[in-house]
C-alpha cells in the first residue's frame, strides 16, 4: 500500500508543543516558532510528591515520574519566557496515579511484564494533557511533540475499507524510532498530531540544539518511566508474598521474594545457585511461583495478543502477514496474523477478539503484558497486548 506523509505544521498555525524540558520537544517548540508558527508550551505535571525523595548519588530527575519534575518544569518555564512562548502545566496527577501506576504495580503482581509508556502516550500525553489544554479554551490546528515517527495516510482503503485513517510510520532515524510506543493512540487523535523531528536525524537534533545554546542539549538523554531506586517503595503499598522458584520439572530452585520482582528473560537477581546459566522463562500468579529455564527453552514461535487496536477501528477480515515487534528493543520479525477462534468458555479470559501471531522464526523470551505491534511497509496497522506465547 502505498502512504503520504502528512504536512507539517505552517507559518500562522496555532501549535501546542508537549514539553519535558528534554532536547527533543524543546527543540520542536523552537523550530516551530522560527517558522511562523504561533507556539503554545504545555508540560503535563505527574510528581505527587507521594514517594519519600530517595538521594543515591546519582541524578534520578530523568525518569517520568519522580522529584526532578519540578526542575523541568522550571527549564520549561525559562526556554518560553526567553523566547516570548506561551506557557502551561497541565496537572494529570491523579489520572496518571490511576491509570498508570495502578495499572504498573497491578500487572507486575499478576505475573505480567507491563508497558506503563505505551499506555502512557494513549491516556495520558495523548489524552488527559490534551482534555486539560482544551479545558483552559486553548484552540490549537496541531499537537506537536518530540517523539521519532511520522504521521502518514493511506491512499487507498485500509483493509479493504473506505476508511484512510492518520496511521504511524518509522521515522527517518531508525536508530531512534519510537513507533512502538505510540500505536495505541486513536486515529481521530493523530488528525491533529505531528511529529516535526520525522525527518531529522538525532545527530542533526543535538547539533542545532547546541548552536542555539538550548539548555537542554546538556541534559542527559536518557528517560525512564521510575527511576530503579523507586521500584521497592512503589510497591511497599502492599507486602510481598514469597514463594518458590522452581525449573521447568517443578524442582524447587529456591525462594522468590514477590512475583512482581521479576520478568520473563531476566537473568540477574534471582537468588538462586545452580551449574548452568538459567533465565526466568515463566511467572504462575496463581500458584505463586517463578519458572526459571535455560536460555534456548525461552524459544517460542506463537502468541495470542488481545486488546487490540486497529487504526480507524478497522480490523481485517481475514488472517494476513506482517512484521511484529514484540518489545522496543526487539527487531520486527515476520509473522502470520489470523484470528484466534475459541469457545465461549475460553473466550471470557481475553479483552475483545484475540489474535494468534505464528513466527518465521522463534523469538526469545516473549513476555505477556508487553505489546506486540504490527507493521506493513514500516506503517503500524495494529497491535495487542501479550496473552501468552507457545510453540506450534
Amino acid at each position: 500500500m502505498i502512504y503520504e506523509m502528512q504536512e507539517m505544521p505552517k507559518a500562522g498555525d496555532t501549535v501546542v508543543v508537549g514539553m519535558s524540558g528534554g532536547v527533543d520537544s524543546t527543540l520542536t517548540a523552537l523550530l516551530l516558532l522560527q517558522k511562523g508558527c504561533k507556539v503554545i508550551g504545555a508540560t503535563m505535571s505527574l510528581w505527587d510528591g507521594s514517594l519519600p525523595e530517595i538521594h543515591t548519588g546519582t541524578k534520578t530527575r530523568e525518569a517520568c515520574f519522580g522529584p526532578g519534575e519540578e526542575e523541568n518544569i522550571e527549564e520549561c518555564k525559562r526556554f518560553c519566557e526567553v523566547h516570548g512562548i506561551e506557557y502551561h502545566v497541565i496537572d494529570v496527577k491523579e489520572t496518571y496515579k490511576q491509570e498508570i501506576l495502578e495499572y504498573f504495580k497491578s500487572e507486575y503482581r499478576s505475573g505480567r511484564t507491563p508497558n506503563p509508556c505505551i499506555r502512557c502516550n494513549m491516556l495520558i500525553k495523548f489524552g488527559a494533557l490534551l482534555t486539560g489544554i482544551e479545558k483552559l479554551g486553548i484552540k490549537y490546528d496541531y499537537f506537536c511533540t518530540g517523539h521519532y515517527a511520522k504521521i502518514v495516510r493511506p491512499e487507498t482503503g485500509l483493509f479493504g475499507s473506505d476508511k484512510r485513517p492518520c496511521m504511524i510510520a518509522g521515522a527517518e532515524d531508525v536508530s531512534k524510532d519510537q513507533t512502538y510506543f505510540l500505536y495505541r493512540i486513536p486515529s481521530e487523535t493523530l488528525e491533529k498530531v505531528r511529529f516535526p523531528l520525522a525527518v531529522m536525524k538525532k545527530t542533526d537534533v543535538f547539533a542545532l540544539a547546541k548552536e542555539a545554546n538550548l539548555e537542554a542539549a546538556n541534559r542527559e538523554e536518557s528517560q525512564d518511566f521510575i527511576g530503579e531506586e523507586y521500584f521497592d517503595v512503589l510497591f511497599a503499598d502492599k507486602p510481598s508474598v514469597p514463594g518458590d522458584i522452581i525449573d521447568l520439572d517443578g524442582h524447587v530452585l529456591g525462594k522468590h521474594r514477590g512475583i512482581e520482582h521479576y520478568t520473563v528473560g531476566q537473568r540477574r537477581g534471582l537468588g538462586v545457585a545452580v551449574n548452568y546459566p538459567v533465565y526466568v522463562h515463566s511467572i504462575d500468579a496463581k500458584n505463586n511461583v517463578v519458572v526459571l529455564a535455560p536460555n534456548e527453552a525461552l524459544n517460542s514461535n506463537a502468541l495470542i495478543a488481545d486488546d487490540f487496536v486497529w487504526p480507524a477501528g478497522v480490523e481485517p477480515s481475514e488472517g494476513f502477514d506482517a512484521m511484529v515487534k514484540i518489545r522496543l528493543a526487539s527487531k520486527p520479525a515476520a509473522a502470520h496474523i489470523e484470528k484466534y477462534i475459541c469457545d465461549d468458555e475460553e473466550a471470557v479470559k481475553y479483552r475483545g477478539q484475540p489474535w494468534k501471531i505464528t513466527f518465521a522464526e522463534p523469538q526469545r523470551a516473549v513476555a505477556p503484558g508487553q505489546s506486540a505491534v504490527l507493521y506493513k511497509d514500516g506503517v503500524i496497522v495494529g497491535g495487542g497486548v501479550i496473552f501468552k506465547a507457545f510453540t506450534v
